[in-house]
């Protein structure tokens, strides 16, 4: 007997359900939104990620060499592969291009709550716009999303930033300050105490009192007094970050999304290139402690890959994390079968119930009938297995009579149709609407 590959996850037919009803809640309100789905090889070449990406990404690629000598990888994100798609059809594609794919990617790191090596994740984009309004849409978008899975205002939270206001007020400065350590050591503060936070900061070039200055400023900062601190930092940067942020956030409010964000300057998102506008979500509770996904302004990083200069904007919510807070608010689907009717088969009778049956998933019902030459009883046990709403048995002595039986599983109850009244042309007929 063989043992799953650790990192990796099997999903048998009832937790797939529930997956899949949350993928599709999902994919629904990106089509709504205007996104048009893409799909994309899990292979590509290495290079796409050894030549450009940093060595922690390098070094967690599921790559090897292919019969033909190429040296290929399973894909760890698919922002390379975007790119590669984009450059391809530059000159053809309309713009904004708005993008959604739902796929599988690997990665060789540890194993933990919420992360696996295998992992699944919608990826949805918008490319070609600096505009603050394709930002804003992205964020009206994850939070209609959670909307759409049965979340509101009560149970998670955006919390929206900009990185370019915390490089600004970084150098506003007098020290010779790493920004991008430094940012990173705000990307983790929250995990932190107020002294080892202050510790990673004096180690990117602040001194502690600059660190402590500037986690006040950071914390007292709201959204009316960003401008204070555009002052503070005293650059043309800092001023064009926050107006573009709070473009940003008005036009959140106008999408109808603004109950659901905050500013939390505290937010930095950890991966390096991000541009402007990030933001995470979170349980609004605290119960779920990570982020449940994030996003954020890209605009460098599809040049960076190889493609044009193209400004981007998005985010990707995974179902390993998402999960957690629809059952944490209690919403997630029931992992259960449902089957609509079940054809069983009484004596000599298997071409008349395959004809009902074939007629039953003509008119979209989700029909099963016995293909193992089960007795009564059997077939039955397994209607009840599968979680059938009705029970249609096509008997011999049923077909003299020139009827069906219809049982309804819940309460055991059963009456009889004439065949020529069932299958109706529409609708979905059960034991209530014949007794």
């Amino acid at each position: 007997m063989y043992d799953r590959l650790k990192g990796f996850r099997d999903f048998y037919p009832e937790e797939m359900a529930a997956r899949r009803e949350v993928i599709d809640t999902v994919e629904a309100a990106c089509r709504r939104f205007g996104f048009r789905e893409t799909a994309s090889p899990h292979l590509e070449r290495a290079e796409m990620w050894t030549d450009k990406a940093g060595e922690d990404i390098v070094d967690e690629l599921y790559a090897f060499e292919d019969q033909g000598g190429r040296h290929v990888t399973l894909t760890p994100e698919l922002t390379p592969t975007v790119a590669r798609m984009v450059a391809a059809k530059t000159q053809e594609l309309s713009k904004p291009i708005k993008w959604f794919s739902t796929r599988p990617f690997w990665r060789y790191e540890q194993v933990q709550q919420g992360r696996f090596r295998e992992f699944y994740q919608t990826n949805i984009d918008i490319f070609g716009s600096d505009d603050p309004r394709a930002d804003a849409e992205v964020i009206a978008l994850g939070a209609q999303l959670l909307v759409d899975l049965g979340l509101d205002a009560a149970d998670f939270e955006f919390r929206v930033s900009h990185r370019d206001i915390l490089g600004a007020v970084l150098r506003s400065f007098d020290a010779d300050v790493d920004v991008r350590e430094a940012i990173r050591a705000v990307d983790k503060s929250e995990k932190l105490s107020t002294a080892e936070y202050h510790d990673l900061l004096a180690e990117a070039g602040l001194s502690y009192d600059q660190a402590a200055r500037f986690d006040d400023r950071l914390t007292e900062t709201d959204r009316d007094s960003l401008s204070e601190l555009a002052e503070f930092a005293g650059t043309d940067a800092a001023h064009d970050a926050v107006e573009n942020l709070t473009a940003v956030l008005d036009a959140v409010d106008r999408f109808g999304a603004g109950e659901y964000c905050e500013l939390s300057l505290e937010t930095a998102r950890g991966f390096d290139y991000y541009t402007g506008v990030v933001f995470e979500c979170f349980d609004a509770t605290g119960e779920v402690s990570r982020s449940v996904f994030g996003g954020g302004r890209y605009d460098d990083l599809i040049e960076g890959f190889g493609g044009q200069p193209t400004p981007a904007v998005g985010f990707a919510p995974g179902y390993s994390t998402l999960p957690l807070l629809l059952q944490r608010a209690g919403v997630y689907p029931d992992e259960s079968l449902t089957t609509d009717y079940y054809v069983l088969q009484v004596g000599d009778t298997e071409r008349e119930a395959a004809e009902l049956v074939a007629d039953l998933r003509g008119l979209g019902h989700v029909v099963e009938t016995d293909v193992s030459g089960r007795s009564f009883g059997a077939q039955l046990g397994y209607a009840d297995s599968i979680n059938a709403e009705t029970v249609v048995i096509v008997g011999e002595q049923d077909l003299a009579n020139d009827e069906y039986t219809i049982r309804d599983m819940a309460s055991g109850e059963q009456t009889t149709v004439p065949v020529d009244e069932f299958p109706p042309a529409s609708g979905r007929p059960t034991y209530d609407d014949y007794e």
